[in-house]
C-alpha cells in the first residue's frame, strides 16, 4: 500500500503516540452538544503557537468518518492541484487511510491530479490528523494540496467540491491555513480580521480579493476559496470565528508574528 511518511512528526507536534494523544485530548471529548460543521478552518503551526486555536476549532464540531482535507502547497513541489487518492498517511501511532472512492470522485469532479510529489513534505494536511483521528478514530481522508491559482479556478473547483457533497452530507471539509506572516501583531491582527470577516460571511470572491488587494500573508486563502465557494453553492451564508491569536502569546515578541485562526460553517 501506498503511504505518505510523517514530515513534521517530532517537529511541529509531537513524535511520540502518547505525547500526540495527551496534547489532542482536551479538544477531543465528545458530546450531543457538538454541532455538525460543513467547513472547518483551522491553522497549521507548531502545535506549541497554535495548537489550542486549531484544538479549539476541532472541540466545538463532530467529526464524521470520513473528511475532505484541504492545505497549501509551501513547498512549490507537484501539481498546483493535487489529490492524494490512493493510500494512507501515515503517523506516529498507525496510519490514517485515504478514502479512496471518494477521492477520485473529489479528483474527477474538482478537476485535480493524483499527484505524490505535492503532498511528499507538505505540512499543512499533516498537522490536522492527530486532531482528526482523536475524534473519531475510524476516520478516513481525502487529503487535497493546492498551489496558487486564479479566482475563476477556484470558483470552478469549489462548484465541483459542491457537487460531490450534495451526495455525500456526511463529509466535513477542513481547510488548513495560518494568517499573516512576520509583522506587527496589531498590523496582523487589522489584516487578519478584513480576512477573517469574509470567511464568516462565506464570500469567496471577497476574501480572494481581499487577500490579494491588501497583501495579506494568509498562505492557506486558495483551499479556502475553493471551500467558501463550495459552501456557497450548498447555500451557506454564515460562519463563525471561534478563535484568533498569534505568535508573539506564546514567544513574547509582538513585533514579528504570525496570525492563527479557526473558524467553523455549518
Amino acid at each position: 500500500m501506498r503511504r505518505r511518511e510523517p514530515a513534521v512528526a517530532g517537529m511541529f507536534y509531537p513524535g511520540d503516540p502518547e505525547r500526540i494523544a495527551a496534547f489532542v485530548a482536551p479538544f477531543a471529548a465528545d458530546s450531543d452538544a457538538l454541532q455538525r460543521a460543513r467547513v472547518l478552518v483551522g491553522p497549521h503551526a507548531g502545535y506549541v503557537y497554535s495548537g489550542a486555536i486549531c484544538g479549539d476549532g476541532y472541540a466545538q464540531v463532530r467529526v464524521p468518518d470520513t473528511v475532505i482535507v484541504m492545505g497549501p502547497n509551501h513547498t512549490g513541489r507537484g501539481a498546483p492541484n493535487a489529490i492524494y487518492a490512493r493510500g494512507a498517511f501515515a503517523l506516529p501511532g498507525g496510519d490514517i487511510p485515504v478514502d479512496e472512492a471518494l477521492a477520485f470522485v473529489v479528483r474527477d469532479k474538482m478537476g485535480l491530479v493524483d499527484d505524490e510529489a505535492a503532498h511528499r513534505k507538505e505540512h499543512s494536511i499533516e498537522v490536522h490528523l492527530p486532531f482528526l483521528r482523536a475524534k473519531n478514530p475510524k476516520v478516513s481522508i481525502v487529503p487535497i494540496c493546492l498551489g496558487h491559482l486564479s479566482f475563476q479556478t477556484c470558483e470552478k473547483m469549489g462548484r465541483g467540491l459542491a457537487d460531490v457533497l450534495r451526495t455525500r452530507p456526511d463529509v466535513m471539509v477542513v481547510v488548513s491555513t495560518d494568517m499573516s506572516h512576520y509583522i506587527p501583531a496589531d498590523v496582523a491582527s487589522r489584516l487578519d480580521h478584513m480576512a477573517l470577516d469574509q470567511v464568516c460571511a462565506v464570500d469567496p470572491r471577497r476574501l480572494f480579493d481581499t487577500v490579494v488587494d491588501n497583501g495579506i500573508s494568509m498562505c492557506g486563502f486558495i483551499p479556502t476559496t475553493v471551500a467558501l465557494s463550495a459552501a456557497r453553492a450548498l447555500g451557506c451564508d454564515r460562519g463563525r470565528l471561534v478563535r484568533y491569536g498569534n505568535s508573539g502569546e506564546v514567544s513574547g515578541d509582538y513585533h514579528r508574528v504570525v496570525g492563527y485562526a479557526s473558524a467553523v460553517i455549518p
